[in-house]
C-alpha cells in the first residue's frame, strides 16, 4: 500500500499538498461573471441616466415657450399666492400671540399666577417707586421756584 501511494506521488497523480486542478479555474470564471454583471448593471444605469437627461433637455424645450406665454399670468399668480399665503400666516400668528397674552391676562387677574407674574410684580413695584420718587422732585423742585420766584418779585 505504501509502494502504490508513492508510485502516485512520484507521477504526480495526487499530491496532498496540492488542490485539485478544477479549482483553480473556478475563480477565473468567478471573475468573468462578476465583471459581465457590473458591466451590464452599470451599463443599464449610464443607458437611464442618458434617457432622464434627454427626456429633461425635452421636457425643458417644451415647457419654455408655455412658460414664455404665460409667464404674465404665471408671475402676477406666484405673487399673489404668496402675499396671500404670507398675510394668512402672519394673521394667524398674531391671533395666536394675541389669544395667548389675553389668556395670561385672565390668569393674572382671577390670581392663579401665571408664569412670570413675579417679575411683573417687580417691575411694577419699581416703577411706583420710581414715580413716586420722581413726583416728590418735582414738588421740590416747584416749591423752590416758587418761594424763589416770591422773593424775587418782593
Amino acid at each position: 500500500m505504501a509502494e502504490h501511494y508513492t508510485q502516485q506521488h512520484q507521477q504526480g497523480i495526487m499530491r496532498p499538498h496540492q488542490q485539485p486542478q478544477h479549482h483553480s479555474t473556478t475563480p477565473l470564471t468567478h471573475q468573468v461573471v462578476k465583471a459581465a454583471t457590473a458591466a451590464t448593471a452599470g451599463g443599464s444605469l449610464l443607458v437611464l441616466s442618458g434617457l432622464t437627461l434627454a427626456g429633461t433637455v425635452i421636457a425643458l424645450t417644451i415647457a419654455t415657450p408655455l412658460l414664455v406665454i404665460f409667464s404674465p399670468v404665471l408671475v402676477p399668480a406666484v405673487i399673489t399666492m404668496f402675499m396671500l399665503g404670507t398675510g394668512f400666516l402672519a394673521s394667524g400668528g398674531f391671533g395666536v400671540a394675541a389669544l395667548s397674552v389675553l389668556s395670561w391676562m385672565y390668569r393674572y387677574m382671577t390670581g392663579k399666577h401665571p408664569m412670570g407674574a413675579d417679575q411683573l410684580d417687580t417691575a411694577r413695584m419699581k416703577l411706583g417707586s420710581k414715580a413716586r420718587e420722581m413726583k416728590e422732585k418735582g414738588e421740590q423742585f416747584g416749591h423752590q421756584n416758587v418761594t424763589t420766584g416770591t422773593h424775587q418779585t418782593s
